[in-house]
This record gives structure tokens, C-alpha cells and sequence, in this order.
């Protein structure tokens, strides 16, 4: 049909997002609108240690749409749409989740990181702009895994490597923040970190994590 030209639609990707109650999945778009933070989706973040005093940390791949570069932590995913990553149960979904992804991310086989060592401590909703093209708006299930792993980096996802002390932990934030060695952290894992991520630490050493778990919160974080 001739007439005005129409206005051009802004360009969608696929992903997968979190129910108005936060506890469902369901199937979502992100917009590529400026300034836009649109629905909240649904994320697995993981805090990967190697004992209770070493914590790894991943530098994400300069290829990645959102936040290139930064370091941040272990391994993040979201949820897909097929059954084993849609069940509530005991956060057995968001378990598979980040299994899956511990595996495209940094070559964890399954058998290595079995799903019932995964503990949900906690969710946080948080917003965040990246580069003026992009916004996050994550609702996002915590999990913390101590093993003694065996890493293999996919460098299409995974830039670069550590694990740090406390001590070592707060020296990154403190470069970061003064714009030190061009360290940068991902906006969630700075909120994390100055939020939540040493209490659940003190929990961990103490071997009293279980009771700091709390998955019915939704700690709501901005920058």
C-alpha cells in the first residue's frame, strides 16, 4: 500500500523473561530504544569459589552486546524456554541454567558441577545502561557453587580469568573506582558486591550459608 513511509520498528532480540510475580518464566523481547528499560527478565548469576577464600572471576569477551570487557563474576545466563530450565521447584530451573552455562562459559562438564551442589542464596532486581545503546533490567537468582574445578575459557564468551581474596576483591573495587589499570566491574556485580556478596562470604566460612539463604526477597539494587 502507497502512503507515508512507516516509522522504522526498533530492532528486537530474543530472550527470556521473568513473570510479573518474578517466580515464573516466560518469553520476552528486549528493545533496542534508548533510555528504555522495558520488562524485567530473568538471570542466573553465578559465584563460582574454589575454597571459601578464593572466589573466581571472569573478564567478559569484548565481543559481548552489554557490558564488553568488565570483570564480573563467575558466570551469568538467562533461563531458556525448555522444560528442565522452567522448573520451580527447589530452583531446580535456574540450577540447570547455570550448569548449562558453566559449561558454554568456562568448559565445566556437567559431572563437575552437579546441580545439587548449586545453593540459591538470594534475588536482587536491578537496572543498568550499557553505552547508551542498551538497558538491563534483571530480576536475578544468586547461586553460590564451591568446587574445585578444572576451568577451559570459551574465548567467544570469556575474556579473561582470577580468582581473588577479600583483600584482593576490594583492591579490584578500588581500581575500578579510581579508573585504575582500565578496570572496569559489571554493574550487577559491583551492586552485589557492595550489597550482599560478603555477608553471604562470612556465612560461607562459618558453614552456616543455608540459613543465609533467602529466595523469597527480591533486593531492588541501581546503580
Amino acid at each position: 500500500m502507497k502512503g507515508r513511509p512507516s516509522a522504522p520498528r526498533p530492532r528486537l532480540t530474543g530472550e527470556f523473561a521473568a513473570g510479573d510475580s518474578g517466580h515464573g518464566l516466560g518469553w520476552g523481547l528486549f528493545l533496542r530504544i534508548p533510555g528504555s528499560v522495558g520488562s524485567s527478565f530473568c538471570d542466573v548469576t553465578i559465584l563460582l569459589l574454589f575454597n571459601c577464600s578464593s572466589f573466581y572471576l571472569q573478564q567478559r569477551s569484548a565481543t559481548k552486546v552489554t557490558f564488553p570487557s568488565v570483570w564480573s563474576n563467575s558466570g551469568c545466563s538467562h533461563p531458556l524456554y525448555r522444560e528442565s530450565e522452567l522448573i520451580q521447584e527447589n530452583d531446580l530451573g535456574v540450577r540447570n541454567a547455570a550448569q548449562r552455562k558453566l559449561l558454554d562459559e568456562l568448559g565445566i562438564p556437567a559431572e563437575d558441577a552437579p546441580v545439587d551442589q548449586f545453593t540459591p542464596v538470594g534475588r536482587m532486581l536491578y537496572m543498568a545502561p550499557s553505552a547508551g545503546k542498551w538497558s538491563e533490567h534483571e530480576r536475578t537468582h544468586i547461586l553460590f557453587l564451591v568446587r574445585d574445578v578444572k576451568l577451559r575459557p570459551n574465548p567467544d564468551e570469556v575474556a579473561g580469568v582470577r580468582y581473588v581474596s577479600r583483600e584482593q576483591l576490594e583492591e579490584l573495587v578500588r581500581k575500578a573506582d579510581a579508573g585504575e589499570d582500565g578496570v572496569k566491574l559489571s554493574p550487577w556485580f559491583r551492586l552485589m558486591a557492595d550489597n550482599l556478596l560478603i555477608g553471604w562470604w562470612d556465612h560461607l566460612e562459618k558453614g552456616t550459608l543455608s540459613e543465609a539463604a533467602d529466595m523469597q526477597t527480591i533486593h531492588s539494587l541501581k546503580e
